[in-house]
């Protein structure tokens, strides 16, 4: 990294605030890759030309954030959530031989259309903006156990229009990463209750009218900005919901 001064975007915040920021921009701007270290403290004060206690407090509030994860003895790393883990802890299905595995997923259908009021609202889209489309099923030891609705921003996921449905993978956001340069940060989810229609209920393998639980998520990148609109519907007989109070 060649040295430079501390961006001077509001003088009026603290130092360390404003070296914070900076390196988010990097962050969200994927100059920093999420597979390396980001530099060493080192190398960061003398290109920011602050003092170790600045930068460490700068550090301090990303990782506090949960932008950034310290790894003894490698580095300090972009962090990247494992969102499907936080998706399956709700619903109790068990997987073959009693071990984790990434549930399959299949494409029933992709296009690019115009998104409804609430979910464009969501992503932040201009009003006629089109957006992409993805319905899949998940499932687990070949049995459906969730059925999603996706919507993507057009414009950032243009590429995804590119591939054939059969070549996208179990997981999505690896692919955003790789192939639209987006990474998901973080997520809000709401979780309702619903019935089945005939048409879910059929892909589902339940009855039509059975109760199933609704997981809306908006996922976000680094800058807070939304990515991802997902809706995901699964049978109320396997959810559960455990928090540990202390």
């Amino acid at each position: 990294m060649k040295k430079s001064t501390v961006p001077a975007a509001d003088d009026r915040l603290p130092l360390y605030q404003r070296v914070r920021d900076d390196m988010l921009a990097r962050i969200s701007s994927g100059e920093w890759q999420t597979t390396a270290a980001i530099p060493t403290e080192g190398e960061l004060t003398k290109h920011y030309g602050v003092a170790m206690g600045t930068l460490r407090k700068a550090i301090d509030t990303l990782v506090a954030d949960g932008m950034l994860e310290r790894s003894q003895g490698r580095g300090t790393f972009i962090r990247r959530p494992s969102f499907d883990a936080s998706l399956f802890r709700f619903f109790r299905h068990q997987m073959r031989g009693g071990k984790h595995q990434v549930p399959r997923s299949r494409i029933l259908n992709r296009t690019l259309t115009t998104p409804p009021v609430a979910v464009a609202a969501a992503l932040h889209l201009l009003k006629k903006s089109q957006a992409i489309r993805i319905d899949r099923l998940r499932l687990v030891d070949d049995k459906p156990v969730l059925l999603e609705e996706i919507w993507l921003p057009q414009t950032e996921f243009a590429a995804l229009m590119k591939i054939a449905p059969a070549d996208f993978p179990d997981l999505l956001y690896p692919l955003y990463e790789t192939l639209c340069g987006k990474v998901i940060a973080s997520a809000e989810e709401t979780l309702t209750v619903d019935s089945a229609g005939s048409h879910d209920a059929e892909l589902m393998g339940i009855q039509a009218g059975q109760p199933v639980v609704v997981i809306e998520r908006l996922a976000l990148g680094f800058d807070r900005h939304p990515l991802e609109w997902c809706r995901s519907r699964g049978p109320a007989e396997d959810f559960r919901y455990q928090v540990e109070i202390r």
